[in-house]
């Protein structure tokens, strides 16, 4: 049973044909991957706006080799980027300097508009790539290649620990949602919702006596600070090439897009 739960969590999140070339390939080569991509599209201003079009072109091909669809990337996008685009499209209006465009009884400043354009480029661009990641390379991937690029021990624990018991959380708040049905909780005004916050205290007081005895049983089993892993990591070709091939891609469009 706890196998078969850990291997379903190891699983979440995964999108498109886990049997591509992408998922495949190294965590370490996706994150450094994506994370350049994402570096790249955020220091590239206006002026320089072929080389977003490289990042998106890069994207493109990573899903569609992937296999990861528009759906999924938009339903995984959804809750964060029309966020972004919502703020990002007063900018002209509230943003000032150069030439100004009249529309009806507002007027648009084209630095406005040259703001918004960026702004709604990296964002997107910095939102489908992480989609992407989170698509191709299962979250307990990321962490074992944060883990081995050094990256601080305690942020990769706190993450871990989270994410794990993010779905244990999830399952107590169904049995107490469950709970209140079975007892006919149907609030019908603001002074029937104080069981919320008595569901929310128990909720909390729940999780810390749980992640308590979770813990003592981690010490009883010699926990020492570090997560133990029976897989190992194993950069080949493959990985190689692949940052390779966005190397060539967008290194050459961002140094002639800079100089021009």
């Amino acid at each position: 049973m706890s196998f078969g739960c850990n291997h379903a969590i190891d699983l979440t999140g995964l999108a498109g044909n886990t049997a591509s070339p992408i998922h495949k390939l190294d965590p370490r080569a996706k994150v450094v991957g994506i994370i350049g991509i994402t570096i790249v599209g955020v220091s590239t201003p206006f002026t320089a706006w072929p080389t977003w079009l490289a990042c998106a072109a890069a994207l493109v091909t990573i899903a569609i080799v992937a296999r990861v669809g528009p759906g999924t990337i938009w339903r995984r996008s959804r809750l964060i980027l029309p966020l972004i685009l919502f703020v990002a499209v007063f900018l002209p209006f509230v943003r000032k300097g150069g030439e100004t465009v009249a529309l009806g009884p507002l007027s648009l400043s084209v630095v406005g508009l040259q703001t918004f354009a960026a702004v709604s480029a990296k964002a997107t661009i910095g939102v489908v790539g992480a989609v992407l990641l989170g698509a191709t390379t299962s979250f307990p991937a990321v962490l074992h290649a944060l883990e081995s690029m050094r990256v601080p021990k305690l942020f990769v624990l706190i993450a871990a620990f989270a994410y794990r018991y993010l779905f244990v959380i999830a399952e107590e708040v169904q049995r107490m949602r469950a709970a209140l049905a079975s007892r006919a909780y149907a609030p019908r005004n603001a002074l029937h919702a104080g069981a919320i916050g008595r569901v929310a205290s128990a909720l909390f007081l729940r999780t810390y006596a749980r992640g308590e005895r979770v813990y003592l049983a981690m010490l009883s089993r010699g926990y020492s600070g570090s997560m133990r892993r029976l897989d190992t990591l194993a950069f080949d070709r493959h990985d190689a090439g692949f940052l390779v091939a966005l190397v060539l891609l967008l290194l050459p469009i961002r140094i002639v897009s800079a100089v021009a």
